[in-house]
């Protein structure tokens, strides 16, 4: 039950803590239970982390992980497209295996490059044995994965009872709700769900942007804040275009906000607003959002971001993007308590990258190395809850092989169902 990560580059991402050229982690009962230059535990395992980078997992905020199944069909969409292709075309032909089968491989895929926690953003909930198979298959992959079930667009159907059906199955932080409004239903809809997930004890997410398919002449921020709606329990998915004054209600309410930077730009909804966020006093965190248009890690993720908003002004540091990867995104869940820095008593959410690989030596500065150069090739080892779960570069306990098997059967099967081809051929309307 006691681990000791030795020799290895530690990025605490605690600033009480620091970063240690070479240090040592030690990992007890599935928790942090020292850090420092030097830890004596003789009675420990030891896993050699010299010549690695040892540092928290990263924390996706916002994930469709049902979607893994058509990864980089919907490179070349736009945001009508995606809508079009993936909730107006192929959605309603997915059954429960389907549902478990994508959003197994995709949690599987973002662990193994270094994703412990991930909120599993679900609005492919046509059926209730949709939603019970993408939590099985949540429990089978053995990340730390936030359940946030959407029951979709739609304004009249009561959701309260399936809702809290869902809810008892995933009892403390292992649920949130995906609002169905602002901008896609009414008010008095998202008023109703954000009632329900207070009831329930559940923080809510919300996508919110000016991208054209949206109604347009809205203001979804400032009408959520005139009814009481705003509150630190509320994280807001991309905000492209949102107004100044709407930014400043989401600060003055505590709110969160997760940004899709390579989402964002490939679909034509604007700028990502890391800069406009930090102006205004909003940590971001970080999100993948869609595996048909974007690639499943945060290193592509982060370094998107750091790009983007150097280019337009020539704000933020390496280590921002790492804290909005890491302890930003575990503050956005509710998890910052548990997650998201290596902290003595947090839960040990550790991931070893290769410091030796030629496309990252010589590491000189850890945090700069994993923004600039960082991909899923150098995640060697993952522990969740001081559980290894990768090691030596192979994850543990996974069928691969068998997996992309029955993965491919889905992909083809729905494919027929809703008569697209997966050749890359198929091009949705533009709307």
């Amino acid at each position: 039950m006691r681990t000791l990560l030795r020799g290895g580059m530690v990025v605490s991402m605690d600033p009480a803590v620091g970063d240690l050229p070479q240090g040592d982690v030690l990992v007890e009962d599935g928790r942090i239970a020292a850090v420092a230059a030097a830890v004596d535990a003789a009675d420990a395992e030891i896993v050699d982390a010299t010549g690695k980078i040892v540092m928290p997992g990263f924390v996706d905020t916002h994930r469709h992980t049902w979607q893994t199944t058509f990864r980089g069909l919907g490179a070349d969409w736009t945001f009508d497209q995606y809508r079009i292709a993936m909730h107006g075309t192929l959605k309603s032909h997915y059954q429960p295996e389907d549902v478990y089968l994508g959003n197994l491989l995709g949690r599987i895929e973002a662990l193994g490059s270094g994703v412990t926690t991930m909120i599993d953003w679900f609005h492919c909930s046509d059926r209730p044995a949709n939603a019970d198979a993408a939590i099985q298959a949540l429990r089978v992959a053995p990340g730390r994965s936030v359940f946030c079930y959407c029951a979709g667009t739609a304004d009249e159907p009561d959701i309260a009872a399936e809702v809290t059906r869902v809810r008892s199955q995933l009892p403390g932080d292992g649920m949130m709700l995906g609002l169905r409004g602002p901008q896609l239903t009414t008010m008095d809809t998202t008023a109703a769900d954000v009632a329900l997930a207070r009831e329930l004890g559940l923080r809510v997410s919300v996508h919110v942007h000016s991208a054209t398919g949206w109604p347009s002449g809205r203001r979804p921020i400032a009408d959520m804040r005139d009814r009481g709606l705003l509150d630190d329990r509320t994280t807001f998915v991309h905000c492209n275009g949102i107004s100044d004054d709407q930014v400043a209600m989401m600060a003055d309410a505590g709110c969160s906000v997760s940004i899709s930077p390579d989402v964002e730009l490939k679909m034509g909804m604007g700028w990502p607003e890391t800069g406009r966020m930090l102006a205004a006093g909003i940590r971001p965190s970080l999100s993948v959002d869609d595996c048909p248009s974007a690639g499943g890690d945060m290193f592509a993720t982060m370094r998107t971001a750091f790009a983007v908003q150097r280019g337009l002004d020539g704000g933020l540091t390496a280590r921002d993007l790492v804290e909005f990867a890491t302890v930003d995104g575990a503050r956005a869940c509710g998890l910052d308590a548990r997650t998201g820095s290596i902290t003595v008593g947090k839960d040990a959410d550790l991931i070893l990258l290769d410091a030796e690989d030629p496309s990252i030596f010589p590491v000189t500065d850890p945090a700069g190395a994993v923004v600039a150069a960082g991909h899923p090739g150098l995640v060697d080892s993952v522990f969740v809850a001081g559980r290894a779960v990768k090691r030596d570069g192979r994850l543990l306990g996974v069928d691969l092989p068998a997996l992309r098997a029955r993965l491919l059967e889905s992909r083809d099967r729905i494919a027929a169902a809703a008569g697209i081809a997966v050749d890359g051929s198929w091009t949705p309307p533009a709307g």
